[in-house]
């Protein structure tokens, strides 16, 4: 017999070696109390799906489809629902679930006759992803040797997931099967379709929007917010993607193996360029005063600031720059988060009336004293710094609330442009795997907190959710008012990534929540091969946060 505690209410039964997790579930279930319904689990701080047997003494702790890993559960299977329900109305099509978009995920779709999608179209899978869901079709995982994977997905033509796996090193693989539909998934799946209740499917653009639960409240669809700026900034990166010949991480793989990830390196770093001249360019053409710049964490707007700086330079303006973290609040008024902590992050932690005042009155000519906030007292100081703007001058101002519309609400729109930054991942691990946006950016950060000296990447992954949800708040709401948006991810980032990030994480304990989240992210870097970084430019984004930046950083 094993002895299984469950973490939800600490609670500690024995079991027959050999057990499910689902069998472990219905012990536990009455005493658990979750919300909503459960859809995965971790045991030792692992994802895995409710089907996993356990034949050791283990921690468990159950998991509804609220944010983390078992939302990614829950969509992971819809997505295999999506898969199958195409393939069951239009054999012989192609999908491509690309990225997240629009609080769902966007999808192209290619008919094997070449035909355009219509909304018929998409009613029809749609009604097959529902009656396959009645059914309650089982999620069948089988483990093979990867040789054997290959084969199985070679012979349905998955040459993404052939590339995939024939360059990720591994001795086994998993698949996965819903009737006789195979597919291959990196993370688990719920045990059947049926589990599947909440979501949607509707035409978006030239494809479909896969429209899946709220991150906290699962029982509803999340609601849906129209974002075209963003559709377009992707697709512009997958247009970088084509002129690349990368699509996947199976590409990137083989195209390191022949030699190449040093063009791969300099062909990203000439499109970003030429991307910030066309935006320094543009910024020439209009004449504004105020340049806006926001984006969420470890986007590189640090970076991107220094780079448009140096262009607006080369273009015949003088740029200056000015912080909106000078602006702080006196750290006695700051507001606090519910569990006491500054919230340092919300609107009315900056003086935003007092910031707009000054830069008014900049823009109309006069010398002003700005203040400069001491971050060791927490107060704000004014030193005898004095701003006024020449003919050819333009104020550069980036922080988090910068294209929120009361930092400048009664400065007029011709006065402003407004630039919004981030890392848009639009390589994939294969046509059906995306890679969440969000995982770049953490990645980046953790590398740059643990270089810094600043946090450990477990205090870093500790903090992350409160980071998202402040983004959530003040960040994305303004993000499709922005003039211009800029893309800061290379297609070789991961590899770059890698033996940065390995290090890293390795270090986190098996025994603390955060492992959870560390193993999540190494067993998904392990699909790309890793590269050095020495054929990173000095300039380069990148810099940032894997260090060797020829820019300095301030605070």
């Amino acid at each position: 017999m094993l002895q299984i505690r469950c973490k939800n209410n600490n609670v500690t039964k024995s079991f027959p070696e050999g057990s499910s997790l689902f069998d472990v579930y219905q012990e536990f279930a009455d005493d658990i109390h979750l919300p909503y319904p459960v859809v995965s689990a971790k045991v030792n701080n692992v994802s895995q799906g409710l089907k996993f047997r356990l034949f050791q003494n283990r921690d468990v702790e159950f998991l509804d489809a609220r944010a983390g890993s078992g939302h990614r559960v829950y969509v992971r299977s819809l997505s295999f629902v999506l898969y199958k329900a195409t393939q069951d109305i239009f054999p012989g099509s192609k999908l491509f679930i690309e990225h997240s978009l629009s609080r769902g995920y966007y999808c192209n779709f290619k008919k094997k006759t070449g035909d355009a999608l219509n909304d018929e179209d998409v009613e029809r899978i749609k009604v097959r992803m529902q009656e396959i869901i009645d059914l309650d079709m089982p999620f069948r995982r089988n483990e093979a040797t990867t040789e054997e994977a290959v084969r199985v997905f070679a012979e349905r033509g998955f040459s993404d997931k052939v590339k995939l796996l024939e360059t990720s090193g591994q001795i086994y693989s998993d698949y996965y099967m819903l009737g006789d539909t195979a597919d291959y998934y990196y993370g688990p799946l719920v045990p059947s379709a049926g589990y599947l209740k909440v979501w949607d499917l509707q035409r978006y653009q030239d494809g479909m929007l896969l429209r899946v639960p709220d991150w906290n409240d699962p029982s509803r669809v999340a609601e849906y917010v129209d974002m075209p700026k963003t559709f377009e900034m992707f697709a512009e990166k997958t247009r970088w993607d084509i002129i690349m010949r990368l699509s996947n991480a199976g590409d990137v793989n083989k195209a390191i193996l022949r030699g190449y990830a040093s063009e791969l390196i300099q062909v990203s770093e000439a499109l970003q360029e030429k991307k910030i001249v066309q935006i320094a360019e543009e910024i020439a053409q209009k004449m504004p005063k105020l340049v806006l710049i926001t984006g969420p964490s470890s986007s590189g707007k640090t970076t991107f600031c220094k780079r448009l700086s140096i262009q607006l330079l080369a273009c015949g303006l003088r740029p200056m720059a000015f912080s909106t973290d000078d602006y702080f609040v006196n750290r006695v008024d700051t507001p606090k988060l519910p569990n006491g902590d500054y919230d340092f992050d919300n609107i009315e932690a900056v003086d935003y009336k007092l910031l707009e005042e000054h830069l008014t009155r900049l823009m109309q000519g006069e010398t002003v004293e700005v203040p400069e906030y001491n971050f060791t007292t927490g107060k704000r100081e004014y030193n005898g710094k004095k701003l006024k703007l020449q003919r050819d001058s333009v104020l550069i101002m980036e922080g988090i609330h910068a294209l929120n519309p009361l930092l400048t609400k009664n400065i007029p729109n011709e006065a402003k442009f407004k630039i919004y930054i981030s890392a848009l991942t639009s390589i994939s691990l294969d046509d059906h795997n995306w890679i969440p946006v969000r995982d770049n950016r953490l990645l980046r950060r953790i590398i740059r907190d643990y270089n810094k000296g600043a946090f450990t990447a477990r205090e870093t992954i500790a903090q992350w959710k409160n980071v998202c949800e402040a983004e959530d708040k003040w960040i994305f709401p303004f993000q499709e008012t922005a003039d211009v948006m800029f893309n800061s991810a290379l297609n070789i980032e991961f590899a770059v990534l890698r033996p940065h990030a390995e290090i890293i994480l390795s270090a986190i304990p098996k025994n603390c929540p955060e492992y959870s989240e560390a193993h999540r992210l190494l067993k998904f870097l392990h699909f790309f091969l890793p590269v050095s970084d020495k054929e990173i430019p000095p300039t380069s984004i990148m810099r940032e946060f894997v260090g060797g930046s020829s820019f300095k950083y301030e605070r």
